[in-house]
């Protein structure tokens, strides 16, 4: 039941936001220092909520602020990756009565456009995948800030969140109440200028 990967993120495609550089820049996210993360919350019958997330995944994207239609941004989600702190559900979410990860393992997003909204802050659009499914989905993102880091590189921080409707993906929740038939997705991370 998580439509995350990059979505997700990929979501993580927020870096598209407009900030004060004066050229494009490449940047890679930085999954190594653990300054990103996939997340996801979906309702439990009503009562409570369910969080999870993604530890493993990659990404990259290039931003321009001259020119924010140029910009873009690729994410790839490991989904046997997922993590809710609890073995048996997670199992139970990877089989294929949910997301299939043994045939489906990647999720990607592939982002197609970037509309701003207000400052350091818009609109990413792009392709998500996920158990083999493609869907156009729409991420309000916003910048969290950029400069030099301690360590003599230069950084920039991004974070989004979108709702994902599970039957969209081919995740039968007919048997669940409606309020677990949709999930929010959410990313926030750290790339590092190459």
């Amino acid at each position: 039941m998580l439509k995350k990967t990059a979505i997700a993120t990929a979501l993580a495609a927020t870096a598209l936001v407009g900030v004060g550089q004066v050229h494009a820049d490449d940047y890679v996210v930085d999954t190594e220092g653990q300054h990103a993360f996939i997340q996801f919350k979906i309702n439990h019958l009503g009562y409570s909520y369910i969080l999870g997330n993604f530890e493993e995944f990659s990404g990259q994207f290039h931003y321009d602020p001259e020119d924010l239609e140029a910009s873009s941004v690729e994410m790839e989600v490991n989904v046997n990756s997922l993590n809710t702190n609890h073995a048996e559900r997670d199992r139970h979410f990877l089989s294929d009565d949910f997301l299939s990860a043994g045939d489906h393992p990647t999720a990607t997003f592939v982002s197609t456009g970037f509309e701003p909204t207000g400052d350091n802050e818009g609109t990413l659009t792009g392709d998500f995948t996920l158990k083999g499914e493609t869907r156009e989905i729409e991420m309000p993102v916003s910048l969290m800030g950029e400069g030099e880091d301690p360590w003599g590189g230069y950084r920039a921080g991004f974070e989004g969140s979108t709702m994902l409707t599970l039957a969209d993906y081919g995740i039968d929740m007919s048997d669940f109440p409606e309020v677990m038939h949709e999930l929010e997705l959410y990313i926030t991370f750290e790339g590092v200028r190459q």
